[in-house]
């Protein structure tokens, strides 16, 4: 018994000396992130689509900051994020990459698909749900339009429909922005 009491006391003794040990190294060898980095990335939308080129948005932030990528490749982020960014960096706005399309969603034809599970795996945001081998499902309201789900669907079953602006969701555009512009044109097409 006297040997059992010992042995645990020494390890007792061991794991409070080390937990000392790691919170001082942890005081004197702290890492710290770019804070232009961090600031880039929390302008982003974090949709994680990988349509800047990048596989996230963190090293998309982490590119414009270095000054590897330009400030205009956020497609979801749009015309907003890309002056927010451009603000943040110093350097003069520049067109966006594609021009103003009004937002988009996935919707899976559920009597075509086959339950691959293809398209799961390659939703960055979790918005498509179902079981292998059963019919799948987009969650609208947490598709972000990324359209990565479109190319691994081999029975080509997902459509992009416009998203409805929701009265919820609608704000003054800014004027002179792609999205009032975008708004102008489909108000002419509806009184056409």
């Amino acid at each position: 018994m006297q040997n059992l009491f010992t042995a645990m006391l020494s390890f007792s003794l061991f794991a409070l000396i080390s937990g000392i040990l790691l919170a001082i190294a942890t005081r004197f060898f702290k890492v710290e992130g770019d804070p232009i980095v961090e600031k880039i990335d929390a302008l982003l939308p974090q949709t994680q689509c990988g349509q800047c080129g990048f596989p996230g948005c963190k090293p998309y932030a982490t590119a414009v900051a270095e000054e590897r990528a330009e400030v205009n490749h956020c497609i979801p982020g749009g015309e907003r994020t890309m002056l927010a960014i451009a603000d943040l960096m110093g350097v003069e706005p520049k067109e966006i990459e594609e021009g103003p399309t009004a937002p988009m969603v996935a919707f899976i034809r559920e009597d075509e698909c086959i339950g691959c599970t293809l398209c799961i795996k390659s939703c960055p945001v979790d918005a498509i749900v179902g079981a292998p081998k059963q019919y799948h499902t987009i969650i609208a309201k947490d598709c972000t339009g990324c359209t990565l789900c479109l190319e691994p669907c081999p029975v080509d079953c997902i459509d992009m429909l416009i998203k409805p602006e929701l009265l919820e969701h609608w704000a003054w555009p800014l004027p002179g922005s792609n999205r009032a512009e975008l708004g102008h044109e489909r108000k002419e097409q509806h009184h056409a």
